[in-house]
């Protein structure tokens, strides 16, 4: 069992490269075991395919016969644009294949090991699977609820705040926090912003410190497409997708100008007279998204708070106070008790330079 735990433990690290890179595919990981020697291992590729097994199984070629192979997630079932997974690996000849987490997908789940098990092959469930399940989180929100897994990033002063008074907020956490979350950009598929954000910070939410293979989509809420032309989002549309999710019956002028300059228009229902934020994830969701990275501001932090939709909280804390004139990091939740507020399970905590990182999850 120790083996396994080591073998499964590398196959999920593996996965987690994958992480922003290969919607609207899982990212998954797999190590390929024979007579205590790993002869191959892979993880999804950029843009979902190949997938981890087949990549493994020729790292592996003839010794894959007989072998033990740790996959994260159940192997697929059916023809895609590739053929399905546990067929590769029945071609192989592997002897017995340990599987974290089951696939919730229809067209997948138990059938893959049902494949498995029909062809002689000793199969394993479970193992680690709440590790795997925690990584793949987003890939299972879009399979059973349509919409994708969204964290919530907020940096601010001891006291809350994200700003002064005037706006000014460059730079309230240090270097080594604002790297940290360009690692985190490069792990989701997307970094949404609300208008007001892409107003004022004029943002251009790439990652600039190591660029992925694969930039994520940069994601606009702003229900009148009422945003700078001029701006970093819109120089670059073209290069690098940007996408806008607005209300109903946009100004036809700013629909096709946003249009021409490359950017694709989610439109999304209104709720209590701005964009609904279900919406905007069932949308995201639809479009094959797994994982959203939301860096503000602070109406659209609350809104999805307000809503449940946050799963994951990222919290960066420096060491300066803002006072109450300060602007706040969350606009309005309408709260009139203590019971009502949402709240999250500490996950981590450490230091990153002079701040202070937190993490959290929904309860």
């Amino acid at each position: 069992m120790s083996d396994d735990l080591r073998y499964m433990r590398l196959a999920l690290s593996l996965g987690r490269r994958g992480q922003g890179n290969t919607w609207p595919n899982p990212a998954v990981g797999c190590v390929i075991v024979k007579e205590g020697r790993i002869v191959g291992r892979g993880w999804t590729a950029p843009g979902g395919r190949p997938h981890a097994e087949p990549q493994a199984l020729a790292q592996a070629g003839a010794a894959a016969r007989g072998a033990t192979a740790y996959v994260t997630l159940e192997p697929c079932s059916h023809h895609g644009q590739t053929p399905p997974c546990a067929d590769a690996l029945i071609a192989a000849g592997v002897a017995r294949v340990v599987v974290a987490a089951g696939d919730s997908d229809p067209r997948v789940s138990g059938r893959g090991l049902a494949m498995l098990r029909d062809a002689g092959i000793v199969v394993q469930t479970g193992l680690l699977a709440e590790e795997a399940a925690n990584d793949l989180a987003g890939f299972f929100l879009k399979t059973e609820e349509s919409r994708p897994w969204l964290t919530l990033k907020l940096a601010s002063s001891f006291d809350g705040r994200i700003a002064t008074a005037s706006g000014e907020s460059q730079w309230i956490t240090a270097p080594p926090a604002r790297h940290l979350v360009q690692a985190q950009r490069a792990r989701h598929d997307a970094v949404m912003v609300g208008a007001g954000t892409a107003r004022a910070d004029d943002p251009s939410l790439t990652v600039r410190d190591f660029p992925p293979v694969r930039q994520p989509v940069r994601v606009v809420v702003s229900r009148h497409l009422d945003l700078p032309l001029m701006g970093n989002l819109a120089r670059t549309a073209r290069e690098i997708p940007v996408w806008i999710c607005h209300g109903p019956n946009p100004d036809p002028m700013l629909r096709d100008t946003w249009e021409g300059l490359g950017a694709t228009l989610l439109e999304c229902d209104l709720q209590s007279r701005q964009i609904c934020p279900a919406s905007v994830l069932r949308r995201l969701g639809e479009q094959g998204l797994t994982r959203v990275f939301c860096e503000g501001g602070g109406m659209l932090a609350a809104s999805l708070l307000s809503a449940g939709l946050v799963d994951e909280l990222i919290g960066f804390t420096a060491g300066v106070a803002l006072g109450a004139e300060g602007r706040p990091a969350l606009g309005a939740l309408g709260l009139d008790r203590l019971a009502e507020a949402p709240r999250f399970q500490l996950v981590e905590t450490r230091a990153i330079g002079p701040d202070v990182f937190h993490r959290w999850t929904r309860i």
